[in-house]
């Protein structure tokens, strides 16, 4: 009770100290709900879309730009309907990815390049969980969508032919 003595509540300090300790007050009253609906307004973070490497009109493919980057999800972004103006193979490297296809369809296989082996064939409406391992083929004509719904980061590395110029997705009304 000291320092309640020696503080001037009519000075700034003293209103902004009553201010705090009145907003302290209502979120105790109010209880755990009040600090739940708090927490809830703050959107995670955008996904961090990263290029690696580009390389544009590679021999077999004029007109066209080849692509490498790194895409990190945090848990609770999501990444809207989009799609690819070319072919596109995406890797999970760590945590899982809720994908939804909304027209079209993706092929998701696990196992080295060539070697890989079908796990399933998402089709138009369908959701699907793509696991660590598992890498994803997706065309032009794939309109898809994605989220992390769970408690850590997805990674993605992406490998993909566009047209030269095109932007890595693009957004789908």
């Amino acid at each position: 009770m000291r320092i309640a003595n020696r503080v001037n509540w009519s000075h700034q300090t003293g209103r902004r100290i009553r201010i705090g300790l009145a907003t302290l007050a209502l979120v105790v009253v109010g209880g755990a709900g009040t600090a739940i609906a708090i927490s809830a307004t703050t959107d995670p973070p955008a996904p961090k879309y990263v290029s690696l490497a580009r390389k544009a009109d590679p021999i077999g493919a004029p007109g066209r730009a080849i692509n490498l980057s790194r895409v990190v999800i945090e848990p609770g972004a999501k990444i809207p309907l989009h799609m690819h103006q070319g072919t596109q193979v995406s890797y999970i490297q760590s945590g899982v990815l809720t994908y939804h296809v909304q027209s079209g369809q993706a092929r998701v296989m696990t196992g080295p390049g060539d070697d890989g082996k079908l796990v399933r064939v998402i089709k138009a409406g369908q959701t699907a969980r793509i696991k660590t391992g598992q890498w994803l083929v997706e065309q032009p004509s794939d309109h898809h969508r994605a989220a992390n719904n769970g408690n850590q980061r997805v990674v993605i590395f992406l490998a993909n032919l566009l047209l030269k110029g095109a932007a890595p997705s693009k957004p789908l009304p």
